[in-house]
């Protein structure tokens, strides 16, 4: 740590050196995630308590995942123009805020609000701290590993401490937030003593802060192909995030929590195995590998579900996550290093398959979410299964069909950012990308 000049707080004067730092911005992505993931298995909790149905609570999911989508489309490049410590710190604070607000909530209104501030906060944080990353470490593979491997190991663990605290220890919907948001301002602390890991520009172009989005020509047969696997994995992701632990509880005719948790666990932490087992395998191939593994495990959860078989229900998420990563690390690989693409045209395709990614995510969720009060939750289940697999099926033939398996060379591998939910081990962009395509 050393001694900058200037005048300040001792906050300000000291500096962490480059090595710690770079661990501070990646604490910060991990943290979010974890934050965002420690509410899944506490919906049934909060459901019991404040007396809301399916619906309401496949909205509290489906309003973290717009809130995140508007954020990163709109401010995905902004810490290019006002640094990326002060996007970390807004970011951060906001994540604080949204913990508090889960510690205060007395009624569902609360609830809401907490989880919007989440979606806002994960924005912020996960396109600056990509860049970060970047700035103070620009050689080697390191920023582009714990660019993926943060988020991801943040749901997971998020996730599965979270139902283990709500299941044994006292105030289940209060200590989680409690600790998070200590970690919360630990990390905030953290990040005031570090160096602006970039750059600023004086004068800021707001009309380079629109979305920008559009399929060029070239890609646009590589992205249809890639949107029924988009659809299907983010589908699932979304259904096992807002009602995977209640089918658990169904299931094994228990009210543990921890069964939630390891369920989502199996999903996200498998996902990130694999994908960061496949990362130097062809982009298509890859995408194959996860559409077979997507469609496999909706299979056996559809068997678990029909025969209410607890263990096949966490076989089949066991195995639907090793084809989660892969699925959405093939299918944007093969989509934006479509060679024709120039530079230029990547932020509008790379916003184009988040779009895909989100929608896939929130609407079928909330479509569960209304089935699931109209015809339950083993009805529901059994057709939102089927469809994924129907989907992810449809992928691979058609990948098979347009002979589309081609063995990946250097000048492909263009690494991509991590996905919403950071659910699979994405790397993130190099520098040489556009700062509004590092969301």
């Amino acid at each position: 740590m050393r001694i900058v000049d200037g005048v300040g707080g001792p906050l300000q004067r000291l500096t962490l050196p480059d090595g710690v730092a770079f661990g501070v911005v990646a604490a910060s992505t991990f943290l979010a995630f974890a934050s965002n993931a420690a509410a899944s298995p506490l919906y049934r909790v909060y459901q019991a308590q404040f007396r809301f149905s399916a619906v309401t609570l496949t909205l509290l999911f489906t309003v973290y995942s717009m809130v995140l989508l508007g954020t990163l489309l709109s401010l995905g490049s902004l810490s290019d123009y006002v640094g990326r410590r002060p996007m970390l710190l807004a970011g951060l604070t906001t994540g604080t805020v949204a913990c508090g607000l889960f510690v205060l909530a007395h009624g569902v209104g609360l609830l809401f609000v907490a989880r919007a501030l989440q979606g806002l906060a994960v924005g912020l944080i996960t396109g600056a701290a990509a860049a970060a990353l970047h700035d103070l470490r620009p050689h080697g593979s390191a920023a582009s590993v714990l660019s993926g491997v943060a988020p991801t190991a943040g749901q997971a663990l998020g996730a599965i401490v979270a139902s283990a605290l709500g299941q044994y220890a006292p105030a289940p919907t209060r200590l989680i937030w409690w600790l998070l948001l200590a970690m919360f301002v630990a990390t905030l602390l953290a990040v005031l003593t570090i160096r602006e890991p970039g750059g600023r520009r004086r004068h800021a172009d707001l009309a380079l802060l629109r979305p920008q989005v559009s399929v060029p020509r070239p890609a646009r047969g590589a992205f249809v192909t890639a949107v029924p696997c988009l659809v299907g994995l983010w589908g699932l992701g979304g259904f096992y995030l807002s009602l995977g632990p209640s089918l658990a509880a169904q299931l094994l005719h228990s009210e543990n929590l921890l069964w939630g948790g390891i369920l989502i666990l199996l999903l996200t932490g498998l996902g990130a195995v694999a994908s960061g087992a496949l990362a130097q395998v062809s982009p298509n191939r890859t995408m194959l590998i996860g559409c077979v593994a997507l469609t496999v495990g909706a299979l056996v959860t559809l068997t678990a579900i029909g025969t209410d078989t607890p263990w096949l229900l966490f076989l089949g998420t066991a195995i639907a996550g090793l084809g989660f990563g892969p699925g959405f690390l093939g299918a944007y690989r093969a989509t934006v290093t479509v060679p024709l693409v120039t530079s230029a045209e990547r932020a509008g395709l790379i916003t184009a398959i988040y779009i895909v990614s989100y929608v896939a995510t929130a609407v079928p969720a909330v479509i569960g979410g209304i089935a699931t009060a109209l015809y339950g939750l083993h009805g529901t289940a059994l057709v939102y299964c089927a469809t994924v697999s129907v989907l992810t099926a449809s992928a691979a033939v058609i990948l098979v069909a347009r002979h589309m398996v081609t063995p990946s060379t250097a000048a492909q591998a263009v690494p991509c950012p991590e996905p919403p939910l950071g659910a699979c081990t994405v790397p993130a962009c190099p520098p040489n990308v556009p700062v509004s395509a590092r969301l």
